[in-house]
């Protein structure tokens, strides 16, 4: 059993396909078959089922990829306390979060404070960042809802305020609060490429007894434009509304938050700049609390 083994079965198992796999590792699709299957062999076990094109990990699979992350944790322990030994500080930082909002006004601060650093920051869904944690290709990841995961140590940055937005021409635009329940009927507009989160808010709608009529799916900027001409109504945070200048109402028969998590992976080494850029982020969401509430 060869690391290499291991890790094209890591990328495999995190892909469940292998066609995928292959393109991400850069290698002939039959190639990592073969090695999936010696795998096997030598394991004296499948570890994928096989379900026409789409393969899944299965009961045994699970268990050597817990496995394997761990030996691949160790490895990238002794290569980052090696590379501390020659250099004093580590000043790459690499991070992945699900909405770009969470490092807003954060980022510029902490640069000024330490210009030095370099910054690696890519933008993944909930469990995207998950993955790149535990492969190691991340050291930090911010998401909302926090992640939750035995090799994952997470810590909840906020909870921050969800309000109802109104174009300034509704009938309800200058009310302090309403029941969610008021607006049942009306068309919603909804966050694109954020699955957790539009799942959140359809949820919230329900509690209140409706399923939302989503008519738009698009980013914060156009959401906001949209809502001004009157086509609709949203649920955010009100941090976005904020920093829009949006017209919002609290919602009083739910008064719902929406919880945002740092997440490091448990066992791994971080750099001093990744401990202490961590530091600052829970810090900061800390010293700012107020701007993620009503």
């Amino acid at each position: 059993m060869e690391l290499l083994q291991l890790k094209y079965f890591q990328t495999v198992a995190y892909t469940e396909h292998i066609s995928k796999a292959a393109e991400q590792l850069n290698i002939a699709q039959p190639s990592l078959s073969l090695t999936i299957k010696r795998l096997e062999d030598e394991l004296g076990t499948t570890l994928f089922d096989r379900k026409g094109r789409n393969i899944q990990l299965n009961a045994s699979g699970k268990i050597l990829l817990n496995h394997v992350n761990r030996i691949f944790t160790e490895i990238e322990n002794a290569r980052m306390e090696i590379q501390t030994k020659d250099m004093a500080i580590d000043h790459t930082i690499k991070i992945s979060i699900s909405n770009p909002r969470f490092l807003s006004g954060l980022i510029s601060r902490y640069i000024t404070q330490w210009p030095d650093t370099n910054i690696q920051q890519g933008l993944g869904a909930r469990n995207d960042i998950l993955a790149s944690l535990k492969k190691g290709d991340i050291d930090l990841g911010i998401a909302g809802p926090p992640i939750a995961d035995d090799e994952i140590e997470s810590c909840v940055l906020i909870n921050e305020d969800i309000v109802l937005v109104l174009p300034s021409t509704h009938k309800f635009a200058t009310k302090s609060e309403i029941p969610l329940s008021k607006v049942a009927h009306e068309s919603f507009i909804s966050l694109a490429n954020n699955e957790e989160y539009s799942f959140f808010t359809t949820e919230l709608c329900k509690k209140a007894g409706f399923t939302p009529k989503n008519i738009f799916e698009v980013d914060s900027h156009l959401l906001a434009e949209i809502i001004k001409v009157n086509q609709g109504i949203a649920l955010l945070p009100i941090s976005v509304c904020r920093k829009l200048d949006l017209i919002y109402v609290r919602i009083a028969d739910i008064n719902p938050t929406y919880p945002v998590g740092l997440s490091w992976v448990k066992e791994r080494h971080l750099s001093s700049s990744a401990r202490s850029f961590r530091d600052f982020i829970i810090a900061y969401f800390n010293d700012h609390y107020a701007l993620y509430k009503v």
